[in-house]
């Protein structure tokens, strides 16, 4: 199930600005690591301190490094201009450059994902990363 009202095509979501996949893959990650968190043992207080592990430049990082050699040419396209992609802001003082900017590589590739329908290719990427 997906919640846009139609998926956009592979060439559309390939014009869209690898900053802006990013913006959506972002709230993707988050979602999906809140969902998970969710079925854990946690209690209601400590579930947004563990979200916040793993919602991260230096968390997301880490699993991109995980993710990547899984990818299919398309998606390691997607990635690689995630990760070269520049924002017009500073990267946050407590964060490593590269770790951000692999973290961006990350949301970039799931935002093209979920904008191309592709939830369960989101999902088999997801639980490459759940032991991170």
């Amino acid at each position: 199930m997906t919640l846009l009202p139609q998926p956009l095509s592979a060439q559309q979501a390939r014009l869209k600005n690898p900053l802006s996949l990013a913006f959506v893959g972002d709230t993707v990650w988050d979602l999906l690591t809140r969902q998970q968190l969710l079925f854990s043992q946690a209690r209601a207080g400590a579930l947004h301190r563990l979200a916040v592990q793993r919602v991260n430049a230096g968390a997301q990082a880490r699993c991109a490094a995980l993710v990547e050699p899984h990818l299919t040419p398309e998606e390691a396209d997607v990635f690689r201009r995630g990760q070269n992609a520049h924002a017009r802001h500073d990267v946050p003082k407590n964060q490593d450059p590269y770790a951000y900017s692999r973290a961006t590589a990350l949301e970039a590739l799931l935002g093209y994902l979920y904008l191309t329908g592709r939830q369960e290719r989101i999902l088999e990427l997801y639980k490459l990363t759940e032991n991170e």
